[in-house]
């Protein structure tokens, strides 16, 4: 069996958790992220180029940190939420949900009997590769897999409600770039309109008992989103702080050498 999914107790103990998204495909990297203290790690499939194998590896290297590993996949296919959950992943994240049926299909996909349907098979790394001596294993796996579904545009926040209502959902996260274009403010994530958008979506969020997550791109948005009830944070992305590290070496470095 995989480890235990800490990620998941502590949002539930009302805790706010740091993480941040992984891009660049390499359990090198993402270990070192785990090592760094972040919560959770998100193995972005669906704009990176990390295939299932690689992801496989960076799980691997994520737990070794007990960093909890979650995969965000690239729709709401069955097969990829599946695919993505074998290779042992603490949780998946489902872009683009639009509505209520949506929700409702990923919980199918990810939860056994009774919760959902997701396809069996005991020969897999989330089953430890055997089911001889595992008792309640499909419930044990129910209990721990994490849910979390992004919220991108208009036709997702007029469905918040009912979207809310579905049975299984960790966390809902707002995808601010996304909605920005959806809101016809490309790119300005710190719209005024896009931050009352976010505001009135964790409250719809938190009131359903739900955590809300939203990305931070600073320090100024860590404490935003955390003011607003937000529990659930990825800070920035791998490439972008490794970006804003090595700008500000050479910087520094071209201030000493001029």
């Amino acid at each position: 069996m995989r480890k235990q999914n800490n990620l998941k107790r502590l949002l539930r103990n009302g805790q706010t958790c740091i993480g941040t998204w992984s891009v660049i495909p390499s359990p090198s990297l993402v270990n070192i992220l785990g090592a760094s203290g972040f919560d959770f790690v998100i193995i972005d499939c669906e704009h990176g180029p990390a295939s299932l194998e690689t992801a496989e590896d960076m799980v691997r290297a994520l737990e070794s940190e007990s960093c909890t590993p979650l995969v965000r996949v690239p729709n709401v296919s069955s097969s990829n939420i599946l695919r993505s959950l074998e290779i042992g992943s603490h949780g998946i994240v489902v872009p683009q949900i639009d509505n209520q049926n949506q929700a409702k299909d990923v919980i199918k996909s990810s939860k056994y009997s009774p919760l959902g349907e997701r396809g069996m098979s005991v020969f897999t790394r989330s089953s430890g590769y055997s089911a001889i001596g595992q008792k309640n294993r499909t419930q044990i796996e129910n209990e721990e897999t994490m849910v979390i579904l992004l919220i991108e545009g208009k036709s997702g926040i007029k469905s918040l409600e009912k979207i809310c209502e579905v049975e299984g959902i960790d966390v809902i996260y707002i995808g601010t770039y996304d909605l920005s274009q959806s809101l016809g403010v490309s790119d300005d994530v710190d719209s005024p309109i896009i931050i009352n958008a976010v505001e009135e979506c964790v409250k719809i969020i938190r009131d359903n008992g739900k955590a809300a997550g939203v990305l931070a791109q600073n320090q100024k948005d860590v404490k935003k989103w955390i003011d607003i009830g937000v529990q659930f944070i990825p800070y920035m992305v791998d490439c972008g702080i490794i970006y804003d590290a090595c700008s500000k070496i050479v910087f520094d470095c071209n201030k000493i050498k001029n």
